[in-house]
């Protein structure tokens, strides 16, 4: 979901290959096989100490802030995993204690508790207190792990005040418990048959800038997660108010139901969801995909359970073969005839919802946030399986695939159109001589990296923005009203919008298939609007054009939200001071008025309606001066929650959008769109 953060501080067993000769609606299961070897204490691999953790604790976990608190719970949560994934584990449950703790319990093999060969310490303690610990290492316990970073469990008993580890193994129930990350002793219990483990953690207040964990953060990572494991039972408990919440996530159809889940506020426009998956030579792969009625697409890519937010070779793959598959079969039955041009990528995922899940023994990842698979042989082997299967499916259901081309090509008249548009627009000069729009007051600066473009909600801002910048690395854009809602308009449509046209031109990137991100003009892309209804509405249609048409600019930390203040506080001989709440204007009346500062009798606090009620000085002050404004960040955990959000948002289905603001009011200061 996207998340605004203060600039300042930022810091979803037996398995059963598909081959196009098995017919019909057959379920298909792709899962790493059970591991034969042991997991004991000599399977558990040490690489370094926890030394840096404490004093560093944004290079292990990105942040301080919410969402590194959050990664606490996902490290730990994908131990449970793992063993899910090496076929050990059914069931995880999660619970928010009312104290703050967190506890994750799993019906695992417990971690082992016996002597390690070289550490001479139980192999728990090991785990707990030792960085890059684990069985994962060596590839004999888990053939296939989750965890990106792979630091382990250890990294949260860092961070934490306290530890509490409960394992359930080797006939006995065996309990230690950590302080700031010391041991106490490993304390042997009461027999039992059962076996798990269950950690307890208190994260520590003086690493972290809040130690509130949000419900609704944590439901939807693990609903994803249950998604990805079909029949893993993942439940998540909130234990913090009178009448605990409690929400159990299982999925039998695994990722077919992420895409009818992906779909469940647009219309599909064929019924079944196509579903395959293989298994080779150490890797497997599962697709689920479904093409509906909207404008936009759907697709994510996972590799050994992590969300590749920049997809990879896998990705790379399934979009090769779904290209080359389509186009062929639609040539083949006379939907394109030999002289059209081939319908583009765009063209053919255009409504598509999809998911490319693959489970790999040693997967390599790159890109800016490691979010990127780049194992060559995934590709090769993504895009063979998904040649066989689909060129099956095309030839197995002809009115289907007639359906899709028929959408396809409607996509390509509306692409060709589009381009056009854009032609003629130029031609009659709506852009000037340097191809920029005739309304950007840029800047001098010609270095992305210290430019920023602030686009302005109405002329009347826009021109106080133009006053008070400083020319030399703000940019100013406005905006004339609300542009077009992207999530209910085909992409002719949207280009002929004189607003996005603009938009587009000004950060030079291009869009989609054509996005490039060295093109950037603007290494900030600030959005400046009315802090009422009407703002809010506008910066949420601006996002949702930038999520659908520019996605890497929100994924990579480019685009960010001014803070205007709500009051002027007018002190008697002293210089006001704004205030951004109710709250912080009573508390500073309050604070002055103790100081011995006086209020004028006649309106002593300004309410702004608006940016235009500002004058250029105060504009510059309190929202443009790096000095004193406060940027929230726009950052994205989770694309396909974030997708699922605008299509509610954003999208046709009123009543969708009605449950989901009845049913999200409770959470509405974790909801920062």
């Amino acid at each position: 979901m996207f998340l605004a953060r203060t600039a300042s501080q930022t810091a979803v067993r037996a398995t059963r290959s598909w081959h196009p000769q098995h017919c019909g609606r057959e379920r298909i299961r792709v899962a790493p096989k059970v591991q034969s070897n042991s997991y004991d204490a000599g399977s558990i691999t040490v690489l370094e100490g926890l030394d840096a953790v404490r004093k560093r604790p944004g290079m292990y976990i990105g942040s301080t802030g919410e969402r590194g608190l959050h990664h606490l719970v996902w490290e730990v949560v994908d131990n449970a995993v793992d063993e899910a994934l090496a076929g050990y584990c059914d069931t995880v449950r999660v619970s928010l204690l009312p104290d703050g703790g967190v506890r994750v319990s799993d019906n695992g093999r417990g971690i082992p508790v016996d002597r390690h060969p070289v550490e001479k310490r139980p192999a728990v303690e090991v785990v707990l207190t030792t960085l890059h610990a684990g069985g994962k290492f060596d590839g004999k316990s888990y053939a296939v792990s989750g965890g990106l970073h792979g630091v382990g469990v250890s990294v949260v008993n860092a961070l934490a005040m306290r530890l509490d580890v409960e394992i359930k193994r080797d006939g006995h129930v065996w309990r230690q418990t950590y302080t700031h990350s010391k041991p106490g002793p490993l304390v042997k219990g009461e027999p039992t048959r059962e076996t798990g483990t269950t950690v307890t953690f208190w994260s520590d207040p003086e690493i972290f800038e809040t130690t509130t964990y949000s419900f609704e953060t944590i439901t939807r990572r693990l609903q994803e997660m249950a998604f990805l494991n079909r029949d893993l039972s993942i439940t998540v408990r909130d234990e913090r108010e009178d009448s605990p919440r409690e929400v159990t996530y299982r999925y039998k159809g695994g990722i077919e139901d992420f895409v009818r889940h992906l779909n469940a506020t647009k219309t599909e426009i064929h019924k079944s969801v196509i579903a395959f998956g293989a298994e080779g030579d150490g890797i497997s792969v599962e697709v689920a995909m479904q093409w509906n009625q909207s404008y936009g697409d759907s697709i994510y890519s996972f590799a050994n359970t992590i969300n590749t937010h920049e997809g990879g070779t896998h990705d790379e793959g399934f979009r090769t073969s779904l290209t080359s598959i389509v186009n062929r079969w639609a040539k083949e039955k006379k939907l394109l005839k030999d002289k059209d041009d081939n319908l583009t990528g765009d063209d053919i995922r255009e409504g598509l919802a999809a998911i490319i899940s693959v489970k790999m023994a040693n997967p390599q990842f790159e890109g800016q946030t490691k979010t990127k698979l780049g194992n060559t042989e995934a590709k090769t082997f993504v895009q063979k399986v998904c040649n066989e299967w689909l060129a099956d499916w095309f030839e197995r259901n002809p009115a289907e695939g007639k359906v899709i081309i028929t959408k396809a090509t409607a996509a390509a008249r509306a692409r060709m159109a589009a381009a056009q548009a854009r032609k003629l627009a130029r031609r009659k000069g709506a852009l000037d001589s340097m191809g920029l729009p005739g309304k950007l007051a840029d800047c001098r600066s010609t270095d992305p990296r210290e430019s920023e473009l602030y686009i302005v909600e109405g002329d009347s801002a826009g021109g106080s923005a133009k006053s008070c910048r400083d020319s030399m690395f703000q940019a100013i854009l406005p905006i004339r009203g609300k542009i077009i809602n992207v999530e209910k308009a085909r992409i002719d449509r949207v280009l002929k919008n004189t607003e996005v046209q603009s938009l587009i031109t000004a950060l030079g990137t291009g869009i989609h298939d054509d996005f490039d991100l060295a093109k950037l003009r603007y290494h900030k892309i600030v959005l400046m609007a009315d802090a009422d209804v009407d703002g809010q509405h506008i910066r949420t249609l601006l996002l949702t054009l930038l999520f659908r048409f520019m996605r890497p600019l929100i994924e990579q930390g480019y685009v960010y939200l001014a803070q205007p203040p709500l009051y002027k506080i007018k002190w008697q001989k002293a210089n006001p001071e704004y205030a951004y709440t109710e709250r912080e204007r009573d508390a500073l009346v309050r604070a002055g008025t103790a100081a011995g500062r006086r209020l004028p009798k006649e309106d002593p606090v300004q309410r702004y309606k608006g940016l235009g009620e500002m004058n250029a000085k105060e504009l510059w002050e309190t929202t443009m001066d790096p000095a004193n404004r406060i940027l929230l960040l726009v950052t994205l955990d989770d694309a396909a929650t974030a997708d699922e959000l605008f299509s509610v948002l954003m999208g046709e289905d009123v009543e969708a959008r009605r449950n989901f603001i009845t049913r999200n009011a409770k959470d509405v200061r974790f909801l920062d769109i």
